[in-house]
């Protein structure tokens, strides 16, 4: 099983000091926390990507890209890349980029992005979120998959004999990840093309994570993929950890208060009884995330939250640094003691995607939005 961190790259003043880091200061710092990720022995590091204060990540395969060359183990991904504001041909030709540099070390989320403001600086219509993710997604699929592309949407302008330079590494596209926490369309999608499907779980009881995973179990076994608990399912989380849940608390509540993310709403105390945030001793944190499974079932990859609401460079270091040493692997052996042998422990790498052979490569696709089959 795969256990990692993602960012969203929030710029937010600290609460206990007044402190704004500048945008190059954040920029540096998660540039930090990506190395200090792999030092400690996690598997994966994922960024964000928006457009709009107070956030700073709008780049991420240019932040992955020098991530790449500072590392040579940990899984390079986003916690959300945007198929609807972004063009699927510059995905495709970046994220090809990317495999190459990192030889292999590239996965990808796909997400809607729900910033409504956004949509018009890139042309584009918000209340055509989904059917603009469906159909970039399909579009983007043939970009990896196809030598020449002939392709006309709704959305964007017709391709005449387009080829991607560069194609992807060995011919083989990244694995992708669909993340939703409320569309069941694309839980659907995910389903249909035998995805991954990832839940950040972050805002949510786990009735609603429940009921949207099980969703798109029961469509990837519907689609022919595996069973249903063969399906690639990761999930989000917010952890913040001190030696002891007191001190936890304590230090976590400013910093909760004025999230731009949290604060202003419920208690420290409603919200971790609802939700996954968890803020307490390492122990506390393997319990209660050895508890998802109860309702997520087997799983493949767990990321953590652990630099949100302004918290100092040190403090997420040190967040990172008992992730590696003390909870993960406690984590690492016990999902594995109860994970069945016919259920993957890792969601699919470069290495397994390149042994099986191109998905889709010998088959046709149908297109989710429209029915009609393309070669």
């Amino acid at each position: 099983m795969q256990f990692g961190i993602f960012t969203v790259g929030d710029l937010t003043t600290d609460p206990t000091n007044n402190h704004t880091p500048t945008e190059h200061q954040r920029l540096k710092a998660m540039m930090k926390y990506a190395l200090k990720a792999e030092e400690v022995g996690l598997d994966v590091f994922a960024t964000g990507e928006h457009h709009n204060p107070p956030f700073v990540p709008s780049s991420p395969t240019t932040m992955l890209g020098w991530i790449a060359a500072k590392t040579s183990k940990i899984q390079l991904t986003t916690a959300t890349t945007l198929i609807t504001t972004n063009d699927p041909v510059k995905i495709a030709e970046d994220f090809s980029t990317l495999q190459h540099l990192a030889d292999g070390r590239v996965d990808l989320m796909m997400g809607r992005g729900n910033t409504g403001p956004v949509y018009p600086w890139f042309g584009k219509d918000i209340r055509q979120g989904i059917p603009m993710a469906i159909e970039n997604y399909h579009l983007l699929r043939r970009l990896w998959r196809e030598k020449v592309v002939d392709w006309e949407g709704q959305f964007r302008t017709p391709l005449r004999g387009f080829t991607l330079a560069p194609a992807p590494l060995d011919d083989t596209p990244p694995f992708v990840w669909h993340g939703s926490i409320r569309s069941t369309e694309i839980a659907e999608q995910a389903a249909f093309y035998g995805d991954g499907f990832f839940a950040n779980n972050i805002f949510w009881n786990k009735e609603h994570t429940e009921e949207m995973i099980n969703l798109y179990r029961s469509r990837f076994e519907h689609y022919g993929h595996g069973s249903a608990d063969q399906a690639i399912v990761g999930l989000g989380g917010h952890v913040f950890m001190q030696k002891n849940s007191q001190d936890a608390v304590a230090k976590f509540r400013p910093y909760f208060d004025k999230a731009p993310v949290y604060g202003h709403g419920p208690s420290l105390e409603e919200f971790t009884e609802m939700t996954p945030l968890t803020v307490g001793s390492p122990e506390q944190v393997i319990e209660r995330t050895l508890s998802f499974a109860d309702y997520a079932g087997h799983y493949q990859r767990q990321l953590f939250l652990v630099d949100h609401a302004g918290l100092p460079e040190e403090m997420v270091l040190e967040q990172i640094e008992l992730l590696g040493t003390e909870v993960v692997p406690v984590l690492r052996k016990e999902f594995e003691a109860r994970r069945p042998a016919h259920i993957p422990s890792d969601p699919p790498s470069h290495a397994s995607l390149k042994a099986q052979g191109e998905d889709g490569k010998h088959r046709k696709v149908i297109p989710l939005e429209t029915g009609k089959e393309t070669k």
